[in-house]
């Protein structure tokens, strides 16, 4: 009876070993220029506005951006739901949704975006309702924008660092500045559609077009465990 209950506890700490030594993987992945398009271009197109096209693959410093974008809209008297009508005719970038949803079906995923939720929801909505984290605009009565709040600081990189501190590997992909920090800090890190200038500037990191390309890249990043 005893060799059997030996046989059993060491069954039972090879199975515990198989799982402590499996990897559990979340994808985090960017939002605009990634799986939608760029709001902030769209918006500028709409309303005839060009110095609004700028984005995080021009300036870094978002709080700089945000500030800029803001004083123009308060100079046109422009506000919430001015840039909701143009949101409401974007679209998923074709093929966005059924990556999407290849992905969920074999990795948790996350998506990182500096945009505010404001704007997201029907895009969410337009993708199968992903997990989104993002940050919210402060909106006066009168449907002006007044200003943002950002859920953390560096908040791509602060959230792929939380994750593995709770026991995920992250495997990251974006296409601007601002998604360096993430791409960099996570174990594997892909750019997609980003600049001709960030992809000189980043050489070391894969940088891909295409969903199938970044979908194979994923899946060879988690089989290497």
């Amino acid at each position: 009876m005893s060799i059997e209950r030996g046989m059993d506890e060491s069954d039972g700490s090879k199975e515990k070993r198989k799982l402590e030594d499996k990897v559990m993987y979340i994808t985090c992945l960017d939002m605009e220029g990634v799986l939608v398009p760029e709001i902030w271009i769209a918006f500028a197109e709409a309303s005839g506005i060009p110095e609004l096209k700028k984005t995080t693959r021009d300036e870094p410093d978002y709080d700089k951006l945000m500030q800029y974008r803001l004083d123009i809209l308060k100079e046109h008297g422009l506000g919430l739901k001015e840039i909701q009508e143009t949101i409401a005719k974007i679209d998923p970038m074709p093929g966005a949704k059924e990556f999407l949803d290849e992905l969920r079906s074999f990795c948790q995923v996350i998506i990182l975006s500096d945009t505010f939720e404001q704007f997201a929801t029907p895009l969410m909505k337009k993708l199968g309702w992903p997990t989104i984290f993002c940050n919210t605009l402060e909106v006066a009565e009168d449907g002006s924008i007044t200003g943002y709040k950002m859920r953390c600081e560096k908040s791509k990189y602060t959230t792929v660092k939380a994750l593995q501190s709770i026991g995920y590997e992250t495997i990251a992909s974006g296409d601007s500045f601002n998604d360096l920090g993430m791409i960099q800090a996570s174990r594997a890190g892909f750019l997609f559609k980003s600049t001709e200038q960030i992809k000189k500037d980043y050489p070391q990191i894969p940088a891909y077009e295409e969903y199938d390309e970044l979908l194979a890249a994923i899946r060879a990043a988690m089989a290497q465990e």
